[in-house]
């Protein structure tokens, strides 16, 4: 998927530029709409994305935001719709409604879109009361339609296909997650025995000593709906509500703990008051004395996903030779 943005850029032009919308979008709009403009908008690392502008039978104005991808879209807009569909229907108000995900009738190269609200945001970190309100609301209430830890659907990380079948057992699940994103960075960067080492201790020793315990001992682990990719760059506030918002997500059922992750990262702006505010509604599962240890863990998965992205981090492998000791 490395051509992506430079495939759709035959289809979207760059920012601002007004297009002819594609029938194929254009017949998921309500009947009778008429389309007054389709403009691109805002830059994304692997796709485009616009703004639609509509007139509704009823003779309202509505906006709609497109996201449109090339290679590989189809399984990285189905996901990203059904993701975000589930994530509305706990809560709509910190989700963009989800409408629609299709291809183009007559795009070169092959091009699928993924339809929802247009919301006016203001890229900035929402305040950490409203935002991990919003985010323990999902958590706590979601409820997987199997009792297992997974997806109906696979979906991306980014430009990464993350495999969600389901499995009652979270050590499971997240060793075949860790394993496949593990898989995809060494065949992009170069090899490191130390590195490579150092993995399998941590799938083989680490992963059941910090997450066996979870389901240990009589403990229930719930599966959570998770956003799956909640760094800094995907919450923002809508301008209108003044109220936070999350798009880009790549969710599944997980442990809940697991979308504190990415937060771990040494570049991710979410620092101590935000865990402070999370752990606040939701505490630490047991064993609490292995919450900072799990956390740090399921950090390796999002430092996976960042190289395979942006080859060349060694500092990232470095934190697994690290966590192996």
């Amino acid at each position: 998927m490395a051509n992506t943005q430079s495939g759709v850029r035959e289809v979207i032009p760059d920012i601002g530029g007004i297009f002819t919308l594609d029938q194929g979008v254009i017949q998921e709009l309500p009947s009778g709409s008429r389309v007054l403009e389709a403009s691109s908008f805002n830059p994304s690392a692997w796709t485009r994305t616009a703004c639609i502008k509509v007139q509704l039978p009823d003779g309202s104005l509505k906006q709609y935001f497109m996201k449109c991808v090339t290679e590989g879209g189809d399984v990285m807009m189905e996901g990203e719709f059904n993701s975000m569909t589930e994530l509305h229907r706990l809560a709509p108000s910190f989700v963009p409604r989800p409408y629609a995900w299709g291809k183009f009738h007559l795009a070169s190269p092959i091009t699928h879109f993924f339809l929802c609200d247009f919301i006016d945001m203001k890229k900035e970190i929402p305040d950490p009361i409203a935002f991990y309100d919003r985010l323990a609301e999902i958590h706590l209430n979601s409820q997987s339609p199997t009792g297992q830890f997974g997806f109906p659907v696979p979906n991306c990380h980014g430009k990464i296909v993350q495999s969600n079948e389901w499995d009652p057992s979270w050590t499971s699940f997240f060793t075949k997650l860790l394993v496949s994103f593990f898989k995809i960075e060494l065949g992009i960067n170069r090899p490191w025995p130390e590195y490579e080492q150092a993995f399998e201790v941590i799938v083989m020793t680490v992963v059941p000593q910090l997450l066996d315990p979870l389901q240990a001992n009589g403990r229930v682990l719930k599966p959570s709906l998770v956003h799956g990719d909640l760094w800094e760059g995907n919450p923002a506030i809508n301008r209108s509500t003044g109220e936070p918002v999350v798009f880009d997500a790549s969710a599944f059922y997980a442990h809940n703990e697991y979308e504190l992750g990415t937060w771990r990262r040494e570049t991710i702006k979410f620092g101590p008051s935000h865990f402070d505010q999370y752990l606040q509604i939701i505490p630490p599962s047991e064993p609490v004395e292995q919450w900072d240890d799990r956390v740090r863990l399921y950090s390796l998965k999002f430092n996976l996903a960042h190289m395979i992205g942006w080859p060349g981090a060694p500092s990232v492998r470095e934190e697994y030779v690290s966590l192996s000791c």
